[in-house]
Protein backbone atom coordinates (compact mmCIF):
# COMPACT_ATOMS: atom_id res chain seq x y z
CA UNK A 1 0.00 0.00 0.00
CA UNK A 2 2.59 2.51 0.46
CA UNK A 3 4.38 1.91 -2.71
CA UNK A 4 1.14 2.68 -4.58
CA UNK A 5 0.83 5.51 -2.16
CA UNK A 6 4.62 7.11 -3.02
CA UNK A 7 3.61 6.11 -6.92
CA UNK A 8 0.22 8.27 -6.48
CA UNK A 9 1.65 10.65 -4.91
CA UNK A 10 3.91 11.22 -7.64
CA UNK A 11 1.71 11.17 -10.04
CA UNK A 12 0.17 14.09 -8.52
CA UNK A 13 3.04 16.14 -7.53
CA UNK A 14 4.18 15.69 -11.65
CA UNK A 15 0.47 17.28 -12.87
CA UNK A 16 0.21 19.51 -10.42
CA UNK A 17 3.77 20.84 -11.29
CA UNK A 18 2.66 20.54 -14.86
CA UNK A 19 0.24 22.73 -14.61
CA UNK A 20 1.60 25.24 -12.28
CA UNK A 21 4.35 26.17 -15.09
CA UNK A 22 1.51 26.92 -17.22
CA UNK A 23 -0.57 28.85 -15.29
CA UNK A 24 2.60 30.96 -14.01
CA UNK A 25 3.74 31.48 -17.18
CA UNK A 26 0.11 32.48 -18.56
CA UNK A 27 -0.14 34.86 -15.64
CA UNK A 28 3.49 36.55 -16.53
CA UNK A 29 2.61 36.56 -19.95
CA UNK A 30 2.43 40.57 -19.85
CA UNK A 31 6.49 40.30 -18.08
CA UNK A 32 7.36 37.35 -20.80
CA UNK A 33 6.58 39.15 -24.29
CA UNK A 34 6.73 42.70 -24.88
CA UNK A 35 4.08 42.18 -27.92
CA UNK A 36 -0.11 42.02 -27.05
CA UNK A 37 -2.03 38.77 -28.13
CA UNK A 38 -3.60 40.48 -30.92
CA UNK A 39 -0.93 43.34 -32.07
CA UNK A 40 0.09 43.24 -35.67
CA UNK A 41 3.81 43.95 -36.44
CA UNK A 42 2.99 44.61 -40.53
CA UNK A 43 6.18 44.02 -41.40
CA UNK A 44 6.92 40.82 -40.25
CA UNK A 45 3.89 38.04 -41.33
CA UNK A 46 5.39 34.78 -41.46
CA UNK A 47 8.55 35.91 -39.96
CA UNK A 48 10.34 32.46 -38.88
CA UNK A 49 11.26 32.53 -35.11
CA UNK A 50 13.82 34.52 -33.35
CA UNK A 51 14.80 37.98 -33.61
CA UNK A 52 11.95 40.33 -32.26
CA UNK A 53 9.60 37.61 -32.33
CA UNK A 54 10.96 34.39 -30.20
CA UNK A 55 8.20 32.29 -31.73
CA UNK A 56 7.89 33.55 -35.31
CA UNK A 57 4.56 35.52 -36.38
CA UNK A 58 1.90 33.86 -38.02
CA UNK A 59 0.00 34.72 -40.90
CA UNK A 60 -1.29 37.87 -40.00
CA UNK A 61 1.77 38.95 -38.60
CA UNK A 62 0.81 38.58 -34.69
CA UNK A 63 3.56 37.28 -32.54
CA UNK A 64 3.33 33.32 -31.69
CA UNK A 65 4.80 33.39 -28.45
CA UNK A 66 2.85 35.83 -27.19
CA UNK A 67 -0.93 34.25 -28.25
CA UNK A 68 0.43 31.23 -27.04
CA UNK A 69 0.58 32.73 -23.49
CA UNK A 70 -2.73 34.42 -23.68
CA UNK A 71 -4.56 31.38 -25.08
CA UNK A 72 -3.42 29.69 -21.77
CA UNK A 73 -5.57 32.00 -20.06
CA UNK A 74 -8.28 31.39 -22.01
CA UNK A 75 -8.12 27.45 -22.68
CA UNK A 76 -7.26 26.78 -18.41
CA UNK A 77 -9.95 29.34 -17.41
CA UNK A 78 -12.79 28.01 -19.64
CA UNK A 79 -12.01 24.26 -18.87
CA UNK A 80 -12.25 25.16 -15.25
CA UNK A 81 -15.07 27.02 -15.15
CA UNK A 82 -16.87 24.98 -17.01
CA UNK A 83 -16.17 21.28 -15.35
CA UNK A 84 -17.07 23.25 -12.17
CA UNK A 85 -20.51 24.57 -13.07
CA UNK A 86 -20.89 20.77 -14.57
CA UNK A 87 -19.84 19.32 -10.87
CA UNK A 88 -22.30 21.89 -9.28
CA UNK A 89 -25.54 21.11 -11.81
CA UNK A 90 -24.73 17.22 -12.40
CA UNK A 91 -23.90 16.66 -8.45
CA UNK A 92 -27.63 18.63 -7.54
CA UNK A 93 -29.08 16.32 -9.80
CA UNK A 94 -28.02 13.32 -8.88
CA UNK A 95 -28.56 14.20 -5.32
CA UNK A 96 -32.34 14.56 -5.93
CA UNK A 97 -32.38 12.00 -8.52
CA UNK A 98 -30.72 9.23 -5.87
CA UNK A 99 -31.96 10.93 -2.38
CA UNK A 100 -35.24 10.53 -2.84
CA UNK A 101 -35.93 7.95 -5.61
CA UNK A 102 -39.21 8.24 -7.28
CA UNK A 103 -41.15 10.03 -10.47
CA UNK A 104 -37.75 12.39 -9.62
CA UNK A 105 -35.37 9.71 -10.35
CA UNK A 106 -37.52 8.80 -12.88
CA UNK A 107 -37.57 11.97 -14.85
CA UNK A 108 -33.99 13.33 -14.02
CA UNK A 109 -32.09 9.93 -15.42
CA UNK A 110 -33.94 9.78 -18.82
CA UNK A 111 -33.15 13.41 -19.22
CA UNK A 112 -29.20 12.03 -18.47
CA UNK A 113 -30.20 9.21 -20.49
CA UNK A 114 -31.13 11.58 -23.37
CA UNK A 115 -27.93 13.48 -23.28
CA UNK A 116 -25.65 10.49 -23.00
CA UNK A 117 -27.09 8.96 -26.49
CA UNK A 118 -24.95 10.64 -28.06
CA UNK A 119 -21.11 11.05 -28.33
CA UNK A 120 -19.95 14.08 -26.29
CA UNK A 121 -17.95 15.73 -28.74
CA UNK A 122 -20.79 15.71 -31.15
CA UNK A 123 -23.27 17.00 -28.72
CA UNK A 124 -20.82 19.48 -28.07
CA UNK A 125 -20.58 20.42 -31.47
CA UNK A 126 -24.38 20.49 -32.07
CA UNK A 127 -25.18 22.63 -29.23
CA UNK A 128 -21.96 25.08 -30.30
CA UNK A 129 -23.52 25.45 -34.12
CA UNK A 130 -26.74 25.72 -32.77
CA UNK A 131 -26.02 28.63 -29.89
CA UNK A 132 -23.15 29.76 -31.79
CA UNK A 133 -19.33 30.97 -30.17
CA UNK A 134 -17.97 32.81 -27.60
CA UNK A 135 -16.66 32.30 -24.41
CA UNK A 136 -19.62 32.33 -22.28
CA UNK A 137 -21.55 30.03 -24.51
CA UNK A 138 -18.58 27.58 -25.10
CA UNK A 139 -18.71 27.63 -21.11
CA UNK A 140 -22.20 26.99 -20.97
CA UNK A 141 -21.71 23.77 -23.93
CA UNK A 142 -18.99 22.14 -21.88
CA UNK A 143 -20.66 22.34 -18.69
CA UNK A 144 -24.27 21.15 -20.21
CA UNK A 145 -22.21 17.93 -21.70
CA UNK A 146 -20.49 16.88 -18.71
CA UNK A 147 -23.32 17.65 -16.02
CA UNK A 148 -25.36 14.18 -17.29
CA UNK A 149 -22.00 11.74 -16.52
CA UNK A 150 -21.33 13.83 -12.81
CA UNK A 151 -25.60 13.34 -12.35
CA UNK A 152 -25.19 9.59 -12.55
CA UNK A 153 -21.82 9.04 -11.10
CA UNK A 154 -23.47 10.99 -7.74
CA UNK A 155 -26.94 9.25 -7.81
CA UNK A 156 -25.07 5.95 -7.92
CA UNK A 157 -22.98 6.89 -4.86
CA UNK A 158 -25.78 8.36 -3.07
CA UNK A 159 -28.21 5.61 -3.47
CA UNK A 160 -25.68 3.15 -1.81
CA UNK A 161 -25.24 6.21 0.94
CA UNK A 162 -28.76 6.98 1.89
CA UNK A 163 -29.36 3.42 3.39
CA UNK A 164 -26.08 3.34 5.66
CA UNK A 165 -26.90 3.56 9.67
CA UNK A 166 -25.44 6.41 10.30
CA UNK A 167 -27.74 8.14 7.57
CA UNK A 168 -30.64 6.33 9.37
CA UNK A 169 -29.62 7.49 12.56
CA UNK A 170 -29.79 11.41 11.48
CA UNK A 171 -32.85 10.20 10.29
CA UNK A 172 -34.14 9.05 13.64
CA UNK A 173 -32.80 11.93 15.27
CA UNK A 174 -35.39 14.23 13.78
CA UNK A 175 -32.81 15.92 11.48
CA UNK A 176 -34.14 17.85 8.17
CA UNK A 177 -33.80 15.82 4.91
CA UNK A 178 -32.14 18.79 3.22
CA UNK A 179 -29.73 19.28 6.48
CA UNK A 180 -28.65 14.95 5.98
CA UNK A 181 -28.28 15.77 2.19
CA UNK A 182 -25.83 18.71 2.77
CA UNK A 183 -23.98 17.66 5.99
CA UNK A 184 -23.94 13.73 5.48
CA UNK A 185 -25.22 12.57 2.09
CA UNK A 186 -23.44 14.97 -0.35
CA UNK A 187 -20.00 15.19 1.10
CA UNK A 188 -19.27 11.47 1.27
CA UNK A 189 -20.77 11.20 -2.47
CA UNK A 190 -17.94 13.61 -3.65
CA UNK A 191 -15.16 10.96 -3.75
CA UNK A 192 -15.12 9.89 -7.24
CA UNK A 193 -15.86 13.57 -8.35
CA UNK A 194 -12.94 14.94 -7.28
CA UNK A 195 -10.97 11.86 -9.11
CA UNK A 196 -12.70 12.85 -12.11
CA UNK A 197 -13.11 16.77 -12.41
CA UNK A 198 -9.17 16.72 -13.25
CA UNK A 199 -9.56 14.33 -16.23
CA UNK A 200 -12.56 16.38 -17.86
CA UNK A 201 -10.75 19.35 -17.22
CA UNK A 202 -8.32 18.01 -19.63
CA UNK A 203 -11.42 16.95 -21.65
CA UNK A 204 -12.70 19.80 -22.17
CA UNK A 205 -9.61 21.97 -23.10
CA UNK A 206 -9.44 19.37 -26.42
CA UNK A 207 -13.17 20.13 -26.68
CA UNK A 208 -12.78 23.72 -26.87
CA UNK A 209 -9.59 23.36 -29.21
CA UNK A 210 -12.01 20.88 -31.17
CA UNK A 211 -14.80 23.71 -31.43
CA UNK A 212 -12.01 26.02 -32.19
CA UNK A 213 -10.38 24.53 -35.18
CA UNK A 214 -13.61 23.47 -36.60
CA UNK A 215 -14.57 27.56 -36.19
CA UNK A 216 -17.58 27.22 -33.35
CA UNK A 217 -15.67 28.34 -30.88
CA UNK A 218 -13.21 31.78 -30.29
CA UNK A 219 -12.81 33.21 -33.37
CA UNK A 220 -9.51 34.73 -35.07
CA UNK A 221 -7.87 37.50 -34.26
CA UNK A 222 -8.68 35.82 -30.61
CA UNK A 223 -5.98 33.92 -28.72
CA UNK A 224 -7.10 30.15 -28.12
CA UNK A 225 -4.86 26.97 -29.47
CA UNK A 226 -7.64 25.60 -31.22
CA UNK A 227 -7.98 28.58 -33.47
CA UNK A 228 -4.25 28.77 -33.87
CA UNK A 229 -3.15 25.17 -34.75
CA UNK A 230 -6.31 25.71 -37.41
CA UNK A 231 -5.04 28.60 -38.63
CA UNK A 232 -1.66 27.61 -39.39
CA UNK A 233 -2.43 23.74 -40.71
CA UNK A 234 -1.89 25.30 -43.82
CA UNK A 235 1.33 26.66 -42.65
CA UNK A 236 2.79 23.68 -41.48
CA UNK A 237 2.88 21.69 -45.39
CA UNK A 238 5.05 24.71 -46.38
CA UNK A 239 7.46 23.73 -43.62
CA UNK A 240 6.55 26.86 -41.61
CA UNK A 241 5.98 24.75 -38.62
CA UNK A 242 6.28 27.63 -35.54
CA UNK A 243 2.44 28.74 -36.44
CA UNK A 244 0.50 25.52 -35.23
CA UNK A 245 3.05 23.56 -33.13
CA UNK A 246 3.89 25.30 -30.31
CA UNK A 247 -0.27 25.92 -29.24
CA UNK A 248 -0.40 22.31 -29.79
CA UNK A 249 2.82 21.50 -27.56
CA UNK A 250 0.79 23.91 -24.82
CA UNK A 251 -2.76 21.80 -25.22
CA UNK A 252 -0.86 18.43 -24.91
CA UNK A 253 1.44 19.56 -22.20
CA UNK A 254 -1.76 21.52 -20.47
CA UNK A 255 -3.95 17.80 -21.14
CA UNK A 256 -0.99 15.40 -19.43
CA UNK A 257 -0.69 17.45 -16.23
CA UNK A 258 -4.66 16.98 -16.17
CA UNK A 259 -4.42 13.32 -16.89
CA UNK A 260 -1.26 12.91 -14.46
CA UNK A 261 -3.35 14.41 -11.42
CA UNK A 262 -6.51 12.71 -12.37
CA UNK A 263 -4.94 9.25 -12.50
CA UNK A 264 -2.76 10.06 -9.62
CA UNK A 265 -5.95 10.78 -7.41
CA UNK A 266 -7.60 7.43 -8.71
CA UNK A 267 -4.03 5.53 -7.83
CA UNK A 268 -4.42 6.92 -4.57
CA UNK A 269 -8.21 6.40 -3.81
CA UNK A 270 -7.61 3.03 -4.85
CA UNK A 271 -4.65 2.11 -2.36
CA UNK A 272 -6.52 3.73 0.34
CA UNK A 273 -9.67 1.48 -0.70
CA UNK A 274 -7.34 -1.53 -0.33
Amino acid sequence: MTKDLRFASSLIVTGSVILAVVVLAALLAPLLTGWGPEEIDPAAPLAAPGGAHLLGTDLNGMDVWSRVLYAARLDLGVAVVAVALAVVAGSLLGLVAGYWGGWADDVLMRVVDVFQAFPTFILALAVAALFGGGTLNLVAVIALVNAPAYARLVRAEVRSIRELPYIEAARTSGAPPWGILWRHVLPNSLTPVRVIAPLNCGWAMLTLAGLSFLGLGVPVPGAEWGAMISLGTADVVAGRWWTSVPPGLFLLVCVLGFSLLGEGLQERADAVRR
